[in-house]
C-alpha cells in the first residue's frame, strides 16, 4: 500500500524514513531471545541499545514450541507461504518515547558532519513529534504526546529474526505512531499486530513430534516380504502453540493447532513398491494411521506399508516417512481460520536382505 505521505510530501516523503534510520542507527526489530529461555515457553523482549530501538511489547510462546525461541520444524506444504517478515506493535509510552527519541535526535544533530540533506531529515523528524507537523493521514504530535502519557503508546516497527531476506525485515519502514489504550492501530498500517500475525508466528515456532513409525519387520526385512508400517494414536495426537502479546491496554493471543491427516512413505530406493501405491496412508477412524502387524497377516498386503524388490547390499535403505498436519487457528475476539498444511518427516534405517534357500 502506498501511503500519502510518500506522494504528497516531496521532501518528508524521502526525508522523515531517512531521519528515523539516521537517529536510531538502525531500524526496530524483534528483542534478543533471553537466556534462560526453555522448552516450552519462551519469549521475545523489547529494549533498546546502540543499534536502534526494541517493540517493548513482548511476545510469548507457549505449548509444543522449539526451545529457546527458535524457529519449528513444521514445513508449509505452500511453497509460496511464509511468515510476517516485519509487524508493528507497542513501542514506549509518551515520556520514555520522549526521553528515548529527543535525546537520539539531539545526539545525531550534534555530530560532526550531521548537515545536508541528513541534517534536513532529522529536523523534520523532530518537527513531527514536537511541533505538530503531520500530512494526510498521519498526524504530528506536540511535544510528544506528552499530555496523553498513560492514555496510550507509541507503535513500532519489529523485524522477524528468523526472516533471512533483509530487504523483507527492513519492509516495515514507517515511522512510529501513536495508539490509544483500547483503539485499533490506524487502518494505514496493515502490518500492525493481529491475533492472524500471531497465529502465522506460533506456526513459524511449533515444533512437531519426532515420531517414529513402528515397522514389522522392524530394522531388517526380506525381499519381496511386505513390511507393514503404522502409528498409533497414542504417540500421533494434535498438537498446539501458542503466541500472546501484553502492554498496558492491549493485549492479543492466537492459538495454532495441527492435526496429523496422513503419512507418505518413500522407501529410499526405486526397487520398492508401496502400500497403497501413492505411498499417502490416511487417517483411521481411531485417529490411528495404517495397522499394527499380528500373527496370521503374512498372506495379506498391508494396508500401509513397502515391499523391497531388491537387497540393500551392506548398507540400508533411508526410509522417509513424512506426516501431513492439518493446521488451524483460533484467537482474540473469536478471530481464526485454516492455515497451510504442514509436514515434518523422519528418516529410518532399513536393511533389506536377499531371502535365502536351502539346497536339499
Amino acid at each position: 500500500m502506498t501511503r500519502s505521505r510518500r506522494t504528497v510530501l516531496s521532501t518528508g516523503a524521502v526525508a522523515l524514513p531517512l531521519a528515523l534510520c539516521v537517529a536510531l542507527a538502525g531500524p526496530a526489530h524483534a528483542g534478543e531471545q533471553p537466556n534462560n529461555s526453555q522448552g516450552s515457553n519462551t519469549e521475545q523482549s523489547g529494549g533498546s541499545d546502540s543499534t536502534g530501538i526494541y517493540a517493548a511489547a513482548r511476545i510469548t510462546y507457549s505449548g509444543s514450541v522449539a526451545k529457546g525461541g527458535g524457529r519449528g520444524n513444521v514445513v508449509s506444504a505452500d511453497v509460496n507461504w511464509t511468515p510476517p517478515p516485519c509487524w508493528y506493535a507497542p513501542y514506549l509510552g509518551a515520556k520514555d518515547f520522549k526521553k528515548k527519541m529527543s535525546a537520539d535526535i539531539e545526539g545525531q544533530m550534534s555530530a560532526p558532519g550531521m548537515g545536508g540533506h541528513a541534517g534536513a531529515a532529522l529536523s523534520e523528524l523532530q518537527r513531527h513529534y514536537e511541533d505538530d507537523y503531520g500530512w494526510a493521514d498521519t498526524p504530528g504530535y506536540k511535544d510528544y504526546n506528552v499530555e496523553k502519557d498513560g492514555e496510550g503508546m507509541f507503535w513500532a516497527a519489529v523485524e522477524n529474526p528468523d526472516e533471512p531476506d533483509l530487504l523483507k525485515r527492513n519492509s516495515c519502514n514507517d515511522l512510529p505512531f501513536w495508539v490509544d489504550n483500547g483503539d485499533a492501530p490506524p487502518p494505514q498500517y496493515e502490518e500492525a499486530i493481529t491475533p492472524e500475525i500471531l497465529a502465522a508466528l506460533a506456526y513459524q515456532h511449533m515444533q512437531l513430534p519426532d515420531t517414529k513409525v513402528s515397522l514389522a519387520p522392524e530394522g531388517t526385512t526380506k525381499v519381496n516380504l511386505p513390511t507393514w508400517a503404522w502409528l498409533d494414536k497414542a504417540v500421533f495426537d494434535e498438537v498446539q502453540a501458542t503466541a500472546a502479546i501484553n502492554a498496558p491496554g492491549f493485549a492479543l493471543q492466537a492459538t495454532t493447532t495441527a492435526k496429523p491427516v496422513s503419512l507418505t512413505l518413500e522407501p529410499g530406493t526405486k526397487d520398492a513398491e508401496t502400500h497403497p501405491a501413492s505411498g499417502q496412508c490416511t487417517i483411521n477412524a481411531d485417529d490411528s494411521i495404517g495397522e499394527p502387524y499380528a500373527k496370521g497377516k503374512a498372506d495379506r498386503t498391508p494396508p500401509c506399508g513397502i515391499t523391497y524388490l531388491r537387497s540393500s547390499g551392506n548398507g540400508t535403505y533411508d526410509l522417509q516417512a513424512t506426516i501431513t498436519w492439518d493446521i488451524a487457528w483460533t484467537g482474540t475476539g473469536g478471530a481464526g481460520g485454516d492455515m497451510p498444511d504442514g509436514t515434518f518427516g523422519t528418516t529410518q534405517a532399513v536393511t533389506v536382505q536377499e531371502i535365502q534357500s536351502v539346497n536339499r
